[in-house]
């Protein structure tokens, strides 16, 4: 008889990376096909996140409407970040989860899933080595990890507790990998690790020097690969060696996050980023002068302890400065195991919020004002999928998301668009 898994993902690229893995394990290993529908499935799938509260306080209430609906027999288990800060915890609280699987464990899959009771979530667990079994659907796109775990010691950061410390994926695996995608039709690829520009400091066998800008300039040389986009890097890392590789090989899309987390010196100091606003912003011009029409989207936390209203205008000075293209913010959350979680001088909720909502605020009439300037102007889009409207969607170079009329035989194609209209979150361009 067919068995069937269903996994919901929690969180970041690197969770929906790790999914894929699992599923792919799964399906070639043990011989499970993926469904959509939890009511179906043998094995239910929790994939977690920990970076705020919130997708904790879900993960239990997720857990409880599961075991409602699960078949008899069907088992529950929970994976990724929380999993791997909680570990024992999760079984005690909910005694329908059957298996606990951390982060740094997924290559463990396969074992796991016949151990009920069992709690694999060492964070010194190495699989760095470890080729995962590959069952990749058609697409344009796909996601490669480069690295495990992260050394930094962001105070906020639960990641170092849940993901252990960093060691990077040989560079023959990477490239071995990039290569049987783009025999697939893959075209281009998402580079993924905590802190991708350190890539290369520390290998678990013996492997040669090598350094994210070196891995980079490899991957280029792979045909088939005509896009090579990444995240996150760090913007410490971001030496001249790396901003050059990044602006001249014309494989790399011209598009890079940077997540500044604050523009206030003290509280950067505070978070333990290692970068001055300074730093951040010379960093922003080098690589503007190199590449007039580059994109920079960013992190910024706001409430974090101790930042007051002057510390809340530097990070807005920031913002207007650099005009970032996406911003990804938050209302700072306390984390266990974190340094800053013993901060105190906490900021009160309501002033908070009220920096968000302004932050935000004039995020969106940044993008209104920028997103106009694109009228007229043509790329080259990547079709990457169609949408239900009668669009099809893809990307330009530089990260904006561009939709015109779907044209079927188009998908999976690169073709010249000239931009008609724009909207907040995307660009409308007729196809040349």
């Amino acid at each position: 008889m067919d068995k069937y898994v269903f996994i919901e993902t929690m969180g970041c690229a690197m969770n929906v990376h790790d999914s894929e893995n699992i599923l792919a394990e799964l399906e070639i290993k043990e011989g499970y096909k993926h469904t959509l529908d939890p009511k179906k499935a043998d094995l239910i799938l929790i994939n977690t996140c920990s970076i705020r509260e919130k997708p904790e306080r879900k993960l239990f209430s997720e857990i409880g409407q599961y075991a409602k609906i699960k078949k008899k027999n069907a088992k529950i288990g929970v994976c990724g970040c929380t999993a791997s800060h909680l570990g024992e915890q999760i079984l005690k609280k909910s005694p329908d989860v059957n298996f606990v699987l951390g982060a740094r464990n997924i290559s463990k899959i396969t074992s796991i899933i016949h151990q009920d009771g069992a709690i694999e979530v060492a964070t010194d667990y190495d699989d760095s080595s470890y080729v995962f079994a590959s069952n990749r659907a058609s697409g344009v796109k796909a996601m490669v990890n480069i690295s495990i775990g992260c050394d930094k010691k962001c105070t906020y950061c639960i990641v170092p507790h849940t993901r252990g410390n960093e060691i990077s994926i040989p560079m023959d695996i990477i490239l071995s990998q990039a290569q049987k995608l783009a025999q697939q039709g893959v075209k281009e690829i998402l580079l993924l690790g905590q802190n991708v520009n350190n890539y290369g400091k520390k290998f678990s066998t013996a492997h040669p020097k090598v350094n994210f800008s070196k891995l980079l300039h490899e991957l280029a040389q792979i045909d088939g690969i005509y896009r090579i986009r990444f995240t996150s890097p760090h913007p410490l890392q971001m030496d001249d060696e790396f901003l050059k590789e990044f602006a001249c090989n014309q494989k790399v899309c011209k598009s890079i996050h940077m997540p500044l987390q604050s523009g206030s010196n003290k509280i950067l100091k505070l978070m333990k980023r290692g970068y001055t606003q300074k730093w951040f912003l010379e960093r922003v011009a080098k690589l503007k002068s190199m590449i007039p029409h580059l994109s920079i989207g960013t992190d910024i936390i706001v409430g974090f302890p101790y930042e007051d209203d002057l510390d809340f205008q530097e990070t807005m000075h920031v913002v207007e400065k650099v005009q970032f293209d996406t911003i990804y913010s938050f209302i700072y959350s306390i984390r266990p195991h974190t340094e800053a979680a013993s901060l105190e001088h906490n900021v009160p909720y309501a002033i908070a919020h009220q920096r968000l909502l302004e932050l935000q605020n004039r995020h969106k009439e940044i993008l209104d004002s920028n997103n106009k300037k694109e009228i007229g102007r043509v790329y080259e889009i990547l079709w990457e999928n169609a949408r239900e409207d009668g669009l099809m969607e893809g990307k330009s170079d530089h990260g904006k998301i561009i939709r015109a009329p779907f044209q079927e035989e188009l998908i999976g194609t690169f073709t010249a668009v000239k931009i008609l209209d724009s909207r907040r979150a995307y660009l409308i361009g007729e196809i040349l």
